[in-house]
């Protein structure tokens, strides 16, 4: 559609950037996959991007979604194809979990194939009729859809979505977006510097007058899991250890005091029908995503190991402060005072870190202040007030208690000169969900319809126009 074409003519039956076709919007992340329809809140489907992966005879069953992968089916294995860097590692897998969250959520699934659902019987007709029908029912026949990627997304990783959504699903138009750029569009901002802490990885993305500054995109993996395993560590080195047992491990449980050993009576599993390692790791990381919800928070004024303006230490007038209490699925409980301060101190002072040989300590150009500084860096000086005065956080690990005035207070003492104003959403889902609500704007625009890369387009140049059209 041209921006001259006349509003009194009707779209075509194909067109793809009529009003009476919404564009999906889909956004892979390493914890979750979110979909939804463009021009809406929120979005309709939120899917895990782990997969459970179940022994069937010779081959090996994936299965998808929340129920699926919560629940301690025999020897099931969970993975994630999805890199702890942001790079998809396993395409197949990759597809087949995207078109989950779209088909199970926001369009139909592909009909059944009546030769194999038992009410027909198999003859040559019907196998004549059948042929070419998987082609013919994809999910996504109608329906634009806008995809997005990490800020240093490149080559094969921006060229294989296109492929998948052209090819596999039919879509009559693609659109690949930047999630930094997103998450400015969706607070309102043409302009600013996207600190977005997620599950793997924390980013920094300078934005300016819509497009992605590449020179200071930079990623930590200083984020959500580096914060569990701080976790871990403090949890395995307390006096007594403090266990942390799943709860499917749990089949009842006694109240007991503060501090008290558990008293639980635990499930058993059949011989050779216990569930893996990996899916005791991702309900361990469940336990830690409540406990980081409800009792971690970071420490300001200054820094937990420094001084306090009374001589003493911070890390002492933290202990006076009121503690938080804590109950593991298996009844152990116990209130935290200091370690839900030292848990995510690190972010911030790298000196704090607890580490062991398989967690090394960060190094400082690690943490967020020092990745902002060299972000900012990377920029003509000219627009660094301007973006220092639009700091947008967002990212599911940025709803930590008190991170904002933490890090308000680490950048004004880096940059005490200019104005340091941060802008984050105060609803929860607006966090969480930034970039594809960004997304959601950006595809419901009228002006957006003309961008858009057609199927015509992509048969004519190939997967390489991604490079050319979407910066």
């Amino acid at each position: 559609m041209t921006a001259t074409q006349s509003n009194n003519v009707a779209p075509n039956a194909a067109e793809y950037g009529g009003d009476e076709i919404s564009a999906l919007v889909l956004d892979p992340g390493y914890s979750v996959v979110r979909g939804g329809f463009a021009g809406e809140d929120v979005p309709k489907s939120v899917v895990p991007s782990y997969y459970g992966v179940l022994p069937s005879g010779e081959e090996r069953k994936h299965v998808y979604g929340e129920n699926a992968i919560h629940t301690p089916l025999p020897n099931i294995e969970i993975g994630n194809p999805i890199s702890k860097n942001g790079f998809v590692e396993d395409w197949d897998t990759a597809t087949n979990l995207w078109e989950y969250a779209i088909t199970s959520r926001l369009t139909n699934t592909k009909a059944s194939n009546p030769m194999t659902n038992g009410l027909n019987e198999k003859t040559d007709e019907l196998k004549q009729e059948m042929e070419g029908v998987e082609m013919q029912e994809r999910p996504l026949e109608e329906n634009p859809l806008l995809m997005t990627e990490t800020g240093w997304n490149a080559g094969k990783g921006r060229e294989k979505p296109i492929e998948i959504a052209m090819e596999n699903w039919g879509a009559p138009a693609f659109w690949l977006a930047r999630s930094g750029i997103l998450s400015a569009f969706s607070a309102g901002k043409a302009s600013a510097l996207v600190v977005d802490i997620g599950a793997s990885s924390t980013s920094i993305t300078p934005v300016h007058d819509g497009i992605m500054l590449k020179k200071g995109t930079i990623r930590s993996s200083l984020a959500g899991n580096y914060i569990s395993d701080q976790l871990r560590l403090i949890f395995s080195t307390a006096q007594p250890p403090i266990p942390l047992t799943p709860h499917y491990l749990v089949h009842s449980k006694t109240p007991v005091d503060a501090g008290a050993p558990s008293q639980a009576t635990y499930r058993s599993f059949p011989a050779g029908t216990e569930p893996t390692a990996s899916f005791r790791a991702l309900q361990e990381e469940r336990i830690l995503t409540e406990f980081k919800e409800s009792v971690v928070a970071v420490w300001h004024p200054g820094r937990l190991g420094g001084h306090n303006q009374h001589g003493g230490t911070n890390l002492d007038h933290a202990r006076t402060q009121a503690a938080r209490p804590f109950e593991m699925p298996d009844g152990y409980n116990q209130m935290f005072g200091v370690e839900r301060y030292r848990a995510v101190e690190s972010l911030f002072d790298a000196k704090m870190a607890l580490s062991d040989a398989s967690h090394p300590a960060p190094s400082p150009n690690q943490t967020l202040p020092a990745l902002i500084q060299h972000s900012l860096s990377q920029v003509d000086v000219d627009i660094r007030p301007h973006l220092l005065a639009n700091i947008v956080v967002v990212g599911g690990s940025s709803l930590i208690y008190g991170l904002n005035e933490r890090l308000k207070q680490e950048l004004e003492a880096l940059y005490p000169g200019p104005r340091v104003r941060i802008f984050s959403p105060g609803n929860v889902m607006e966090r969480k969900f930034s970039s594809w609500i960004g997304g959601s704007i950006l595809a419901s625009l009228g002006t957006f319809h003309q961008m858009w890369i057609s199927k015509k387009e992509y048969d004519e140049h190939g997967p390489g126009i991604v490079e050319k059209r979407c910066k």
